[in-house]
């Protein structure tokens, strides 16, 4: 950044401190992770000069016949990775995957189920004050009280009372498997469509690890970060036939440019989650939140759905009086980065909640095993008994710091 220093010292020393935050703080916020340098120095290229609205071979600028390259090697390693018949890599986020296929499938006031926010799901899914939840009439399901996890049994009760045209599959803090073929066999009683929103486990369906919603779903979105390891952004997979459907509305639909440096990103993230060590890396990801969550759970807390399946857990604090609110800055102080998070059934608003989402994807892209994950699981309770106590927090944040320094990331970027 030798550059950037000389032309705006203000963003360079924000970058800076940006990552030595990131080198020197534990990061389990669920759906964050590190990409490597590659995918940096892919994001940081000229193609971000490049206007190529349109796709490959099909542009309605001239000058393409690379980007063009980038682009269409980024869709055949989705598609092989995923095992799907079709991709779209233009999506700026996961949001906007997400709203292209409901631009291709729905209408105003048409009929959607998502599940609750507060229960697990996604803004994206139907909450009021999302697009969803103004545009279509939105049928919300949830967990069962008793097991925490997807109540199949309402989801098909509520889907034949009204009838919905689509039906989403898929969460943003739900830590259980997500029963894909049940979803299928719910949306054809009533005559419904499936989209099936792995933006969360996407690195654990593409290795196997978790299962796959691609031989149920008409439409798969996912994000191309998370557990996938790559740059900020967002994909759609779909069966053949919806393919000339998804690219209209999703450019000129909905977005205009492809932002072609990203996704020259995602196409060498797609290669890094291509090989062997990636599969690694997702089984060592499965590990650690086991691990974690075994421990937490030694400690006397209590978690939702008596553990996990996937990458997350969410602890909940409603036995206490501490809010998650209270638990985020607490860490925050202790140099361990964690987001509240509402719990099902919460009666705490989403700027207090009653619990914390905890997720292992960026520790173990550091290289940190179940050993670690034993530790920061004791640095967390620590950190929450003694949610109060300042000079407690200081000593811990040293601990994490010295933590952080047998596993670091970055290096160079810090010279």
């Amino acid at each position: 950044m030798k550059r950037l220093i000389d032309v705006d010292s203000e963003i360079y020393n924000a970058i800076k401190k940006e990552t030595e935050r990131e080198m020197y703080t534990l990061e389990l916020i669920a759906s964050e992770n590190f990409v490597s340098e590659a995918v940096l120095e892919a994001q940081g290229c000229v193609m971000t000069n490049k206007y190529a609205e349109g796709y490959p071979g099909r542009r309605y600028y001239g000058g393409c016949q690379n980007v063009d390259i980038a682009e269409s090697l980024a869709i055949e390693r989705a598609k092989k990775l995923f095992n799907a018949e079709y991709v779209n890599v233009q999506p700026h986020s996961g949001t906007q995957a997400n709203m292209a296929v409901y631009f291709s499938v729905l209408k105003p006031g048409d009929t959607m189920m998502g599940m609750n926010l507060s229960h697990g799901g996604h803004l994206s899914h139907g909450h009021p004050i999302n697009f969803t939840g103004q545009m279509y009439k939105i049928v919300p399901y949830g967990v069962n009280k008793e097991t925490e996890t997807i109540d199949y049994d309402e989801v098909l009760k509520l889907a034949k009372e009204h009838r919905p045209k689509l039906i989403v599959a898929g969460a943003s803090a739900y830590p259980r498997f997500i029963d894909f073929k049940r979803f299928r066999e719910i949306a054809d009683e009533v005559g419904a469509m499936i989209m099936a929103d792995i933006a969360h486990p996407a690195g654990l369906v593409a290795t196997g690890l978790h299962p796959t919603p691609i031989p149920y779903a008409e439409f798969v979105t996912t994000t191309t970060h998370k557990t996938l390891r790559g740059p900020r952004g967002g994909m759609v997979m779909c069966q053949e036939k919806y393919a000339k459907l998804l690219d209209k509305n999703l450019f000129p639909g909905i977005q205009g440019g492809p932002l072609m440096h990203v996704i020259a990103a995602k196409a060498v993230a797609l290669k890094e989650a291509l090989t062997p060590q990636f599969k690694e890396y997702q089984n060592q990801l499965q590990k650690n939140a086991n691990a974690m969550a075994k421990r937490l759970q030694e400690k006397g807390f209590r978690l939702i759905s008596g553990g996990t399946d996937n990458h997350l857990m969410l602890l909940d604090l409603r036995s206490s009086e501490i809010t998650g609110k209270d638990a985020e800055e607490a860490l925050d102080k202790s140099g361990i980065t964690v987001n509240k998070n509402t719990v099902p059934f919460d009666t705490r608003s989403p700027f207090i909640t009653s619990g914390i989402r905890i997720g292992t994807p960026a520790v173990t892209t550091r290289g940190m095993k179940e050993k670690e994950m034993v530790i920061i699981a004791d640095l967390i309770a620590d950190t929450i008994n003694n949610i109060k106590d300042e000079k407690h927090h200081e000593k811990t944040r040293k601990k994490v710091k010295e933590l952080c320094e047998q596993f670091l990331i970055y290096k160079e970027r810090l010279v």
